[in-house]
């Protein structure tokens, strides 16, 4: 496993980071989660995200009995806050009320006095940011959280963020955006903004909900127990993939990975990590031989002539617009 600064920061993160958005507490059951988290564990990942809206906060729970007992200094532990975690009015959002309220409740469940990075999970059009900022300030200064990043923010959002936490003196150094082959929106804008500030991506979904594994084929029914299969586990977002275009153009990125040596995951995996603006790719799995799988792109170098053919497959379905970058218009 290789390690890379999270922005112009001095923490090093693992080039492949450990998600359990869809999986811990929904998809599979705590004792597969647990065996899920060994095997990043034994193949070099210390970087772990979730987040405490994640099946109602129990994957944060789930991560946290996973991962207990394991040197703390060794784990970079990430978490977000934002989606709705109960059912009263400010049981959500970036108020400061939430945030006071929700860095305690994950600290608590994930079983730790802080985390290493705290996420706004969406921008907050409902919350002033000079609020927002200030809260995060007192969090960090407090302890409770040694940086902050956001996740989905577009550029200006980044910009306005960044200035004020210079002014309130914390280190906001990342943002974590969908990210992939098929889906590139942050390139145009996001990237650049990011570069010149100093804040590195942290990406979710290089696969693609598992479509660039090639699992899926145009015409045929998706694998039983897959995610397309799935309610709980992200049937609805995937859906959008699951034309016979998309199916059969990823289908034309097979013999490139062969060409490679490697599988059609560990292309797609490795392929966000040839961005230089990216620190690390999170991945996620139900069984542990899909950890160890997509581990191995750690590390890989695509060559410029492999980068450019990829590039003619899927240019064409590839979705690049910045204004896909999008958070809820009001209070979820």
């Amino acid at each position: 496993m290789e390690f890379r600064h999270l922005g112009r920061s001095g923490l090093l993160v693992s080039e492949i980071a450990y998600g359990n958005w869809i999986t811990h507490g929904s998809q599979v059951g705590e004792d597969a989660a647990a065996v899920c988290v060994r095997a990043a564990l034994d193949v070099g990942i210390t970087t772990f995200d979730t987040a405490d809206a994640y099946a109602g906060t129990r994957a944060e729970e789930v991560l946290g009995r996973a991962l207990r007992g394991e040197r703390r200094d060794g784990l970079e532990i990430f978490t977000k806050v934002f989606w709705p975690t109960g059912p009263g009015p400010n049981d959500r959002s970036l108020s400061r009320k939430h945030l006071m309220s929700s860095i305690d409740g994950s600290l608590r469940r994930l079983q730790v006095d802080h985390v290493d990075l705290y996420q706004a999970h969406r921008y907050d059009h409902s919350t002033p940011l000079e609020e927002t900022m200030e809260a995060f300030a007192d969090i960090v200064h407090s302890g409770k959280a040694l940086y902050i990043g956001v996740s989905e923010w577009t550029a200006a959002q980044i910009r306005a963020g960044w200035e004020l936490a210079r002014e309130l003196k914390f280190r906001f150094v990342s943002n974590q955006p969908q990210y992939s082959m098929l889906w590139r929106v942050i390139e145009a804008e996001v990237v650049p903004a990011c570069e010149e500030l100093g804040l590195g991506q942290v990406v979710w979904s290089p696969i693609a909900q598992g479509v660039l594994t090639g699992k899926y084929e145009p015409g045929k029914p998706p694998p039983v127990d897959s995610r397309a299969t799935d309610d709980k586990s992200g049937a609805d977002f995937i859906r959008r993939l699951m034309t016979d275009e998309v199916l059969g153009t990823v289908q034309r990125l097979r013999p490139l990975a062969e060409q490679a040596g490697l599988s059609m995951a560990q292309l797609a995996v490795a392929w966000v990590l040839q961005n230089p603006n990216v620190s690390s790719a999170i991945i996620g799995a139900s069984r542990p031989e899909q950890v160890r799988d997509n581990a191995k792109a750690s590390g890989v170098r695509l060559g410029a002539d492999l980068m450019a053919a990829i590039d003619e497959v899927v240019g064409g379905i590839a979705e690049r617009d910045p204004a896909k970058t999008v958070s809820p218009a009001r209070r979820p």
